[in-house]
């Protein structure tokens, strides 16, 4: 019983002393902003949870639900939920964007919803008026559907894919 204790024991000290380093005690679990810089963390603050942007948020990088206007995410990347009227990513984007625009300036995996999705490589999905890829892996629905390197069609209305 005691080795299982002390096990118990040296995983929590060592999570104390790793976890620091790998900048997880840099997050923040929730940030509320009016507009960027009147938020309760700034934007070099990377937020793990819940973020609510009342006109304008921006974060250097977010995990999980960012609700608001505009929802900017700079070079950390999002994974995790987006909905709003406008999602902006500098970085990565793994999991879904719901809003009039959703545009993501690297690499994009999961699903896009809205009247424009743009993204760099985009694998997964692209549901709206205006679908745009740099490249993709996966399928546009919308009235207009663009993949500049290596889809199907270069431009295609109702449905385009590239695999």
């Amino acid at each position: 019983m005691k080795g299982k204790s002390f096990g118990f024991y040296g995983v929590l000290v060592a999570a104390v002393l790793v976890l620091p380093s790998l900048g997880f005690a840099q997050s923040k679990p929730i940030n509320v902003a009016l507009f960027d810089p009147i938020q309760i963390f700034p934007e070099s603050t990377p937020i793990t949870g819940l973020r609510i942007n009342l006109i304008y948020g921006n974060n250097v990088s977010m995990l999980g639900l960012d609700w608001g206007l505009v929802n900017a995410v700079g070079s950390g990347g999002m994974t995790g939920v987006q909905w709003g009227v406008a999602n902006v990513d500098e970085g990565n984007v793994l999991g879904f964007q719901g809003g009039l625009l959703n545009m993501t300036k690297q690499n994009f995996e999961g699903f896009q919803y809205g009247w424009v999705n743009i993204g760099h490589h985009v694998t997964g999905f692209q549901l709206g008026l205006v679908n745009y890829a740099g490249s993709m892996n996966g399928i546009q629905i919308g009235i207009i559907n663009i993949i500049r390197t290596g889809g199907e069609f270069p431009v295609f209305p109702i449905v385009n894919w590239s695999f």
